[in-house]
């Protein structure tokens, strides 16, 4: 079955940075469209960043440009979210997911079918 293993968060203060992993299996990751998200407390899951089965389009939301990366390596069936310049708002659980849905838009979580089980960040302030 599809599982997707997210890991690399943590505790960091505001300004440093982070590398997410997000580890599929299960599913034909080269032609897989991947996207990132994340959850506040006492807040929606809000897309971060989307990424095309190739790697060579991406898509982030305005809260995010210029500051988080995502790629992918499809030899070792891999997404990553690099996170700089972290403010104490970037603090959510963040998950990865794959996009199934092309009639939906990048950023809607419905898109979305497999996900995986998220990992916490935290920026202190």
């Amino acid at each position: 079955q599809v599982q997707l293993v997210e890991s690399g968060g943590g505790l960091v203060q505001a300004g440093g940075s982070l590398r997410l992993s997000c580890a599929a299996s299960g599913l034909t990751f080269s032609s897989a469209r991947m996207g990132w998200f994340r959850q506040a407390p006492g807040k929606e899951r809000e897309f971060v960043a989307a990424i095309s089965g190739s790697g060579g389009s991406t898509y982030y939301a305005d809260s995010v440009k210029g500051r988080f990366t995502i790629s992918r390596d499809n030899a070792k069936n891999t997404v990553y979210l690099q996170m700089n310049s972290l403010k104490p708002e970037d603090t959510a659980v963040y998950y990865c997911a794959r996009r199934y849905d092309l009639g939906l838009v990048a950023t809607a979580p419905g898109a979305y079918d497999y996900w995986g089980q998220g990992t916490q960040v935290t920026v202190s302030s």
